[in-house]
């Protein structure tokens, strides 16, 4: 059995990517000071790395999965095959100065641009004509301007960090958030695509169960078919007759948001008995 070797980030996009294993029926324990996580699955060798260096090490072919921003996938260029936008810690990469400083002065200055995304930084920095020098930082970018740098090139996800530290955001230079990723020579294995394939099914199902609810409820006889056709579902309600010809027990799967809006409506067209439960997964 080929074991599917895979990289979970460290830091922040850990928890999600540990607690979407963990729905999907692989939970990760990871022991303190360890960088090798136990997982219930034979098939899976998990390792812990920095999101950084994930795109990279898939691309020279040291491990056939992982899990990185897509912020981090451009800066490095990695040449690597997108699986699946999970949609977890998203995040923009924006350029940002003190709020003192105007856009006329950043035209005619040099720059010291601090960033851990160089290539980003660089990229950006030249369609804009501005004059430069980049600084590469190691964490804590936000606090270099305005003795260290005229500008940062940095990830926010709420812009209020740079903003309780003086800054005012000039331009995104792009929105990121986690990919599952996969090595190009991974997924010309059979058994490894097969495998990768899987776990992405799985992620979908987990995903999409918990934008989902069902809903059970009991609908009368009388206008059944007039209820039953304007109720929303993945493609058809699921129906069942009462026991006494008392009417229809009803299941749907529907999104979240729809259930303020739906459970009234439901109410007033005679649906009684109606019960709210979480999902899963959901595989169409």
């Amino acid at each position: 059995m080929k074991k599917l070797r895979v990289l979970v980030p460290k830091g922040r996009i850990f928890d999600n990517v540990s607690r979407l294993f963990a729905d999907a029926g692989f939970p990760l324990t990871l022991a303190d000071r360890t960088y090798r996580p136990r997982v219930s699955a034979p098939w899976l060798d998990v390792k812990i790395m920095k999101p950084q260096n994930v795109g990279e090490l898939l691309e020279i072919g040291s491990h056939d999965a992982g899990f990185t921003g897509i912020d981090w996938i451009r800066e490095n260029h990695a040449d690597v095959e997108e699986i699946m936008d999970l949609g977890f810690d998203k995040v923009r990469i924006v350029a940002a100065v003190p709020a003192s400083l105007n856009d006329r002065l950043l035209e005619r200055k040099q720059l010291t641009v601090a960033s851990e995304y160089i290539n980003l930084a660089n990229s950006w920095l030249k369609t804009r004509s501005y004059r430069y020098r980049i600084v590469r930082t190691y964490g804590a970018t936000e606090v270099f301007p305005p003795d260290d740098a005229d500008m940062i090139i940095d990830n926010t996800s709420t812009g209020q960090t740079l903003k309780d530290n003086g800054l005012r955001i000039v331009d995104t230079l792009l929105e990121s958030s986690t990919r599952f990723v996969a090595s190009k020579t991974a997924m010309k294995d059979r058994e490894k695509r097969g495998r990768i394939g899987e776990l992405a099914m799985l992620f979908r199902a987990v995903l999409d169960g918990r934008e989902r609810v069902m809903l059970e409820m009991n609908l009368p006889q009388k206008g059944f078919e007039k209820i039953v056709t304007g109720l929303p579902a993945m493609r058809s309600p699921t129906v069942s007759p009462l026991y006494g010809d008392g009417g229809y027990a009803v299941k749907i799967a529907v999104k979240k948001s729809e259930v303020p809006d739906l459970i009234p409506r439901l109410k007033k067209l005679g649906a009684a008995d109606i019960v709210e439960y979480d999902l899963r997964k959901v595989v169409p």
